[in-house]
């Protein structure tokens, strides 16, 4: 009696079946922890996470000012969201923080709707990350194709390129419009307001980034002259933005250059975190923030997906869980705006440099954002003096390294449905925005799939010399008079019903039965029975009789559960081929070719 009471309890309070279908939350950080944490693993992710902060600090106010938020708002989400990523996530190493491919949608989002709503927002859309992951979606990012993929990269790029053309070249803009040809329409009336001096800081900064990257790319061998031994390899390890951001802010402040900073524009940043703030949230208001909320939670989900498979790749990890890490990255970006901070995702350059730093675990990326609040806290009056045009030719350098520019030459090695795709893509994230550039990229690729496997079903005519061998059937014996038989390949659906429709026509004069031999068939959807039932009926006015033989598992499944083989009757489904066509024999007239017992009106 005690241990049936035991065991009553224990399926009492045990899980209900629709949460055990529910994804855990159980954060990557918990299994580094309980496989041992010593000294050296910490050494290591405290440089590599040091190593990561300092990158972080132009990025994010680089990414900000460019979004057009205020550069604070930047760093409160680097800080803010970059722990919480790494702390909750389920990837080892991935950095999380506000990222390029967001610049153009937050800009637009703000330009439309406003600050308050875009807060509402990516509050919203963290509430739908969390929701993705619980459910267990994180591996329907990977049924993305990657043509759409490289497409709305590559448009986000020359986006986030031409945001920047007006810091770059110092040019007396108030505000940039969010849409394509009205900022080029901009950038055109505003040319007399060109800065030279703007434009050499910005010049400078992008030209040496390239430079720095060239000169400490792994495996290059720098001159003696320049650098050698233990010196190149601590001067490579100093990342190229910040050699630029600290080299051209004090020859700017040093030589007096007239050109706009962060100061002037922003009054400087504030040397503490902002307090608690709950933006006013009503139900109509989060109606109308629906694209923008499926906008970044979608962008949100790809990016850090995409990013930490990159991540697995770089080294010996452990796989990155793709739920629990869209449930860290919606609780990030349902807490971030809360203090001000703008959407967050996984960032491929800083997650990169993590893993090039030498970083094991999530502590890196937990490290990473308190670096950043250390270095925000102390050094925050000096960044008034950071020129925008040196920001600029950060944010153009990494828009270059952000798009897949060889995708476009490799084009003309792929056929039409892949150009189509990925420029499509490309043209509407450019024109349009990202929303619909996705939302018609997949409408193209489902049409060119479906056009594709229609293109593979195929209904041929099967003689004694062609027909299809193997264990699951006979040798065939030659088709009695007035029988023909036909092969199916392939899976009948609706886009390719259009083949069993038409078979009628290819039938010849005096035919009596019709075999369809269907072991190359491999699956066949509602649609494509409904086109059978019409064959049978189509054949049937014509006194012909239909006889299906070697089905496979899912048809004879679904055209049982039809009641498609009822309505042949006797003999109508055959096991094989030969089976068929002895029961062929049942039903033809050897000299006349009509089904016996038919008039001769048929």
């Amino acid at each position: 009696m005690e241990t049936l009471r035991v065991q009553n309890w224990s399926t009492y309070l045990s899980k209900p079946a629709w949460l055990q279908r529910l994804h855990p939350f159980h954060p990557r950080l918990l299994d580094t922890l309980r496989a041992g944490y010593g000294r050296e693993r910490l050494l290591a992710d405290l440089g590599a996470g040091a190593t990561v902060g300092i990158v972080a600090l132009p990025l994010a106010m680089a990414f900000a000012i460019a979004s057009g938020v205020k550069p604070e708002q930047g760093l409160y989400t680097a800080i803010i969201a970059g722990f919480l990523i790494s702390a909750l996530g389920g990837s080892a190493v991935q950095i999380g923080g506000p990222a390029g491919a967001f610049i153009v949608i937050i800009y637009g989002i703000i330009e439309r709707y406003g600050l308050p709503n875009l807060l509402i927002a990516t509050m919203l859309a963290g509430v739908l990350l969390f929701a993705m992951g619980l459910l267990k979606l994180g591996g329907m990012v990977r049924y993305i194709p990657v043509s759409i993929v490289i497409g709305f990269t590559n448009g986000i790029a020359v986006l986030i390129g031409l945001s920047q053309l007006r810091d770059l070249f110092g040019l007396k803009i108030d505000k940039m419009p969010a849409d394509f040809f009205a900022q080029i329409h901009t950038l055109w009336q505003h040319r007399d307001s060109f800065n030279p001096w703007a434009f050499a800081l910005g010049a400078a900064c992008l030209g040496g980034l390239f430079v720095w990257l060239r000169l400490f790319k792994p495996g290059t061998i720098l001159p003696a002259q320049v650098v050698a031994g233990r010196s190149a390899r601590v001067i490579s390890r100093v990342p190229g933005p910040i050699v630029a951001l600290v080299t051209l802010t004090l020859a700017s402040w040093l030589l007096h250059l007239p050109v706009e900073t962060i100061g002037s524009r922003f009054g400087g940043i504030p040397q503490a975190l902002p307090a608690f703030d709950l933006p006013e949230f009503t139900w109509a208001t989060a109606k109308q923030l629906l694209m923008p909320t499926l906008t970044i939670a979608l962008l949100g989900a790809i990016e850090s997906l995409l990013c930490a498979r990159v991540a697995d790749n770089m080294g010996d990890f452990q796989r990155h869980d793709p739920n629990q890490e869209l449930m860290a990255q919606g609780v990030a970006n349902f807490v971030v705006p809360l203090f001000g901070g703008i959407p967050a995702t996984g960032t491929i350059a800083r997650t990169v440099t993590n893993v090039r730093a030498g970083a094991v675990s999530p502590v890196a990326g937990m490290v990473h954002a308190l670096a950043l609040l250390l270095v925000m806290l102390v050094a925050a009056p000096l960044a008034m003096n950071v020129p925008l045009a040196v920001l600029a030719g950060i944010l153009l350098f990494v828009a270059w390294n952000m798009g897949e520019w060889h995708e476009f030459a490799r084009l003309r090695h792929f056929k039409l449905p892949y150009r189509s795709v990925l420029l499509g893509t490309f043209f509407l994230t450019v024109i349009f925005d990202l929303t619909i550039a996705v939302e018609v990229g997949l409408l193209l690729a489902c049409g060119f799939f479906i056009w594709r496997m229609s293109q593979l079903f195929q209904v041929e005519r099967v003689s004694a010399d062609t027909a299809p061998t193997g264990d699951f059937q006979d040798t065939l014996p030659t088709p009695p008079p007035g029988v023909e038989v036909f092969s199916l390949y392939g899976t009948l659906f609706f886009g390719a019903v259009g083949k069993v429709e038409s078979l009628p026509e290819r039938l010849r004069a005096g035919t009596s039965v019709v075999v369809l031999e269907m072991h190359r068939l491999i699956s066949v959807d509602t649609s494509g029975v409904d086109a059978l039932v019409q064959l049978h009926r189509q054949l049937q006015r014509r006194g012909v009789r239909l006889i299906v033989a070697a089905l496979n598992e899912q048809p004879r499944s679904l055209l049982t559960r039809s009641g498609f083989d009822t309505l042949l009757g006797e003999h109508g489904i055959a096991p094989t081929l030969a089976a068929a066509l002895e029961a062929a024999h049942l039903y033809a007239d050897p000299l006349s070719g009509r089904p016996a017992g038919s008039s001769p009106a048929g």
